[in-house]
């Protein structure tokens, strides 16, 4: 199948707008992340997910992150429940995770090792509550020193770039990718030892795969390489991904659908389509912007191409 037939696909899973829904019904998102350094990257990651229809993002951060996020928007649930003591923050954090649709792990987290401590356990958590689970920036770097963290949990997406991609390569095979070998054969590899998760190797090309089937998001984007970028995509697929599981049981009377979501597992029309979403959300910015473009102008774009996208279709 290609590209455009799963946007086509998960068009039909996006949930309507109706004055009869109820606030948090189309999602309610946990954002895991933030440091002294990193107050963006969270913020970018929790906004985006509110922008195509989230209805509340909740951030948990370290508390002299928490402030700074919360200044950015009043729109965000900001939770300043992340600090060094791993045996604290993990139950508490974990606490809400029960209320909340899906999680995003690692925008901004930091390296430290007290952080990656409290990650793994959240992670864990996240696992073992079944919840739809998107790893990203330092989530990576702590699934390349302990990948079989999310081994055969089919419901998480990892988002590496491709240093993350090299790093997670080699800490689970031991050796470095093939230099001859095609990268789309490495990444698919790489799915299929995790235990068929979903990877997104972002690039001038994103390649989607779980091991079994491949795709390539082949849209242009655009040629400014600033910082935020994929956080904004992490945001969005995290959304994406809880309507992909929430909404494609609920499909009724469309034969012909059905046979497609049979196929078509949740983490693989999530991915694409949020990849779709957002190299378009940068190629119109990129237009507008040209050299000065940064992820804010990125998130500006997002309602209007959402729309294009997925409701007002002609």
């Amino acid at each position: 199948m290609e590209g455009r037939n799963l946007v086509e696909v998960f068009r039909a899973l996006v949930p309507a707008l109706s004055y009869a829904t109820h606030k948090g019904q189309a999602g309610r998102i946990g954002v895991v992340g933030g440091s002294i350094e990193y107050t963006g990257a969270p913020y970018f990651a929790a906004m985006s997910a509110m922008r195509v229809g989230a209805d509340l993002s909740h951030v948990f951060c370290p508390a002299h992150a928490a402030t700074v996020i919360k200044s950015y928007s009043p729109d965000l649930i900001v939770h300043p429940l992340l600090n060094d003591n791993s045996m604290e923050s993990v139950p508490l954090i974990s606490s809400w995770f029960g209320r909340l649709h899906a999680v995003n792990l690692g925008p901004g987290l930091g390296r430290s090792p007290s952080s990656l401590q409290t990650a793994k356990g959240l992670l864990w958590s996240a696992v073992m509550q079944q919840k739809p689970l998107v790893v990203d920036a330092d989530g990576l770097f702590l699934l390349s020193q302990e990948p079989d963290l999310v081994k055969n949990y089919e419901k998480a997406v990892l988002t590496p770039n491709m240093m993350e991609m090299k790093r997670l390569y080699f800490a689970v095979f031991k050796e470095d990718i093939p230099n001859m070998e095609p990268i789309e054969n490495a990444v698919k590899n790489l799915a299929c030892r995790l235990g068929h998760v979903t990877i997104i190797l972002k690039g001038e090309e994103d390649i989607i795969t779980n091991g079994k089937s491949i795709f390539r998001c082949t849209l242009p984007g655009c040629p400014r390489r600033c910082g935020g970028q994929g956080d904004l995509l992490s945001g969005v697929l995290t959304v994406f991904l809880y309507w992909a599981y929430q909404n494609s049981s609920e499909i009724s009377g469309q034969a012909d659908l059905h046979s497609k979501l049979a196929s078509l597992p949740a983490p693989i029309l999530a991915s694409y389509s949020a990849c779709h979403l957002i190299k378009l959300c940068s190629q119109t910015a990129f237009e507008k912007h040209k050299r000065s473009m940064v992820a804010s102008d990125m998130l500006s774009e997002l309602p209007h191409i959402f729309d294009q996208l997925f409701e007002n279709v002609k």
